[in-house]
C-alpha cells in the first residue's frame, strides 16, 4: 500500500480520559477513499468523537471504509452514529462500508436488526474494491 497516506492518527484532543478509550487511525487510499480504523469502545462518551470523525470524512471522499475490527464495545450510542453516518453518506451520494471484523460488532448489529442496513465487507481490501 505504498500510495496510502495517513490523514490523521492518534488520540482525540478533547482531553480527559477519552483518549484511553478510543482511537482513530485515518488513512487515505488515493483520491477517492479513506479508511477510518476505530480502536476501543464506542459508547455514550466516545460516540460524539466517532460522529465528528465520520462527518469530516464522509464529506471529503466518495468511499469511506469504517474498520471496526478492533472495537471492543459497541453500544446504542455508537449504533445511532453508524445509522446517521449511513444516512449522511446516502444523501451525499457517497458510500459507507463497514468492516465489522469482530463478533462484538456483528452481534450488536444483528441484535438490533441493523446489519442488513449496511454495506459490509470481510476486510479492508475487499471494502476498498469499488467494483463490489
Amino acid at each position: 500500500m505504498s500510495g496510502d497516506l495517513p490523514v490523521d492518527s492518534g488520540m482525540p484532543n478533547d482531553g480527559g480520559d477519552v483518549g484511553e478509550v478510543i482511537r482513530f487511525d485515518v488513512v487515505a487510499h488515493g483520491e477517492g477513499a479513506v479508511v477510518v480504523h476505530v480502536v476501543g469502545e464506542v459508547d455514550t462518551l466516545t460516540a460524539p468523537l466517532l460522529r465528528a470523525q465520520l462527518d469530516e470524512q464522509i464529506a471529503a471522499v466518495p468511499l469511506l471504509v469504517l474498520d471496526l475490527t478492533d472495537v471492543t464495545f459497541l453500544g446504542s450510542a455508537g449504533l445511532a452514529v453508524l445509522v446517521a453516518a449511513k444516512d449522511d453518506a446516502d444523501r451525499r451520494g457517497h458510500r459507507l462500508r463497514l468492516v465489522c471484523g469482530s463478533r462484538i460488532v456483528t452481534r450488536a448489529l444483528q441484535a438490533t436488526g441493523l446489519l442488513t442496513l449496511f454495506d459490509t465487507a470481510d476486510g479492508v481490501p475487499e471494502a476498498l474494491d469499488v467494483s463490489a
